[in-house]
């Protein structure tokens, strides 16, 4: 009989500690680790994407890390393809893989497979994303639940990377975002163990508030200006680099930047911790419950 293969995701929200626990249990059970960090992908996003460090990026082999740039076109689809080829690889030697990320639905693509949506024109993507950009949120809140009354009531409502996604689907394809979504789950050909990672909510939002104040140190605000002339390239959709771009518009100060910064980092772990909950499957620990989380995935293994 075929050994057994086991995929460990390790999810949570930012600045849970995922980063700190995947490099020991890449150490303890001698194998690798796949980021499904949609945002640690792209190079030139260094400092606000809280990419493991050069050093701990040296104490275990990772995978998608650096692996893009911003210019490039990639999306969830092309991810859960170039994952599940990757893991093949990886499965020949480790019994174990370890995927970690707090991007709810390119962790879902490789775990439960993805809906066969239609191909959307570049064209039309850059001009939701102008759009976007000119009217704002309540623009895409307007046109979606216009659009697509079904997936409106089901989506996350602020988060844009959602209802753009859906709003190109209806404006390329003439048809609702919602009736390419099936929801029928792929089987793979490994096991999948789920540890979900939580803190105190008040413990998450001060970790937020410190990591922001150290990213800013680090020079956050100088990255956001080389990367303030492509703000338009979906890549750079995304809290952390937003708030700043709307402040190198002249929109704010910086003190109402970093407001917004630190206020929409804790929104965006909000919305994280409400997408992993949905999922029965994940077993949630205390990031400091080393032993406990070995214990439950050995147990698992055996």
């Amino acid at each position: 009989m075929a050994k057994a293969s086991f995929l460990i995701l390790v999810v949570g929200p930012t600045a849970v500690g995922k980063t700190d626990l995947c490099i020991n249990l890449a150490k303890k059970f001698d194998t690798e680790i796949l980021s499904s960090d949609s945002r640690q992908f792209y190079r030139e996003m260094e400092i606000g994407t809280a990419k493991p460090t050069q050093k701990e990026l040296k104490l275990v082999p990772h995978h998608f890390v650096n692996s893009l740039s911003i210019h490039e076109d990639y999306d969830v689809k092309m991810f859960e393809k170039d994952a599940i080829t990757l893991l093949e690889q990886l499965f020949k030697e480790k019994k174990s893989v370890i995927m970690t990320g707090g991007s709810g639905l390119f962790a879902d693509a490789v775990t439960k497979g993805l809906d066969d949506m239609p191909e959307v024109h570049k064209e039309v993507r850059q001009r939701v994303i102008f759009d976007y950009q000119e009217k704002g949120l309540s623009y895409l809140q307007r046109e979606v639940e216009k659009l697509d009354p079904e997936y409106y009531e089901v989506v996350d409502q602020k988060n844009p990377q959602r209802l753009m996604r859906a709003l190109e689907v209806c404006l390329g394809t003439g048809k609702p975002f919602s009736s390419f979504r099936k929801r029928k789950e792929t089987i793979r050909p490994f096991q999948i163990l789920k540890i979900g990672l939580d803190r105190d909510r008040e413990e998450i939002y001060d970790r937020i508030d410190r990591r922001m104040d150290q990213m800013l140190e680090s020079g956050l605000i100088e990255e956001a200006e080389q990367l303030f002339p492509f703000r338009h390239l979906n890549a750079l959709q995304t809290v952390g680099y937003q708030e700043l771009f709307g402040y190198l518009e002249g929109k704010y100060d910086k003190e109402e930047a970093i407001r917004l910064l630190k206020r929409n980092s804790r929104r965006y772990a909000k919305r994280q911790l409400t997408w992993f909950r949905k999922d029965s499957e994940i077993r949630w620990f205390h990031p400091d419950s080393v032993d406990a989380i070995y214990a439950y995935i050995e147990s698992q293994m055996a």
